[in-house]
């Protein structure tokens, strides 16, 4: 359940399209995504309108710094890498991070977008990276999905689903067949879910060996992904 904190907006209120709130900019590497493994800057927008059970980036939900996109931008260029990925929260929440997303593919940058899945993607610059989640039933968010995203995916997109169990799994592929996803993207991400703060979203008898296993059981054509930066660092911010 979110505090009454966090409940108190699902928006993200902006007045001008050249500021934004921000919780964090970072260098990692990027540990999802078929860009896994290179070095990233993440831009990570406050706010987000969703409450998924095993969200591990509820730092977000409130708080952060209102900065002027000049100085998100020239934050961004002192990291000196070719990669820049927007995430949440929500980043879509924010009605100036579509500015953000354009302003940095003018840049030369090769730019993604987490997004919940659950915010109109229409107007995302083309050259993004677009990585929409299509939430299952264990997240408690099922019915925030925005199944009219799917018709606006081009190939270079990617559609994730984070799994905690079985029942997730089967909804997943269902989703793949009913929206011919194969059609649309070229990677179809599954990700096991990881423990949340020492707590396990988990059914007991579900881990990483058996997603693979149902994947390859099933001769499933989706990338298996398991969060290269926590396994390196953990779970912890600006990581």
């Amino acid at each position: 359940m979110a505090d009454s904190k966090s409940n108190q907006s699902t928006m993200v209120s902006i007045a001008s399209d050249k500021t934004l709130r921000l919780t964090e900019i970072f260098c990692s590497l990027q540990g999802e995504s078929s860009w896994v493994g290179l070095p990233t800057v993440f831009v990570r927008l406050t706010g987000c309108p969703l409450r998924c059970v095993y969200c591990d980036t509820s730092y977000s939900f409130h708080g952060g710094e209102s900065l002027p996109m000049d100085e998100v931008l020239s934050r961004i260029e002192s990291y000196q890498t070719q990669h820049v990925c927007v995430t949440g929260g929500e980043p879509l929440a924010q009605k100036s991070c579509i500015n953000l997303l354009k302003t940095l593919c003018d840049k030369g940058y090769k730019v993604s977008l987490e997004t919940s899945g659950a915010m109109d993607i229409a107007d995302v610059d083309a050259r993004v990276k677009r990585i929409v989640d299509l939430k299952t039933p264990a997240s408690n968010e099922l019915e925030k999905n925005r199944y009219e995203n799917i018709a606006l995916l081009q190939r270079h997109d990617e559609v994730k689903f984070v799994i905690c169990n079985r029942k997730d799994y089967d909804w997943a592929v269902s989703m793949i067949e009913r929206y011919q996803l194969h059609s649309k993207v070229d990677n179809i991400l599954f990700s096991p879910v990881f423990d949340v703060e020492g707590e396990s979203e988990r059914e007991q008898d579900f881990n990483e060996q058996c997603l693979a296993d149902w994947i390859l059981a099933d001769k499933l054509a989706v990338r298996m992904q398991l969060q290269l930066h926590k396994l390196i660092w953990g779970n912890q911010p600006g990581r």
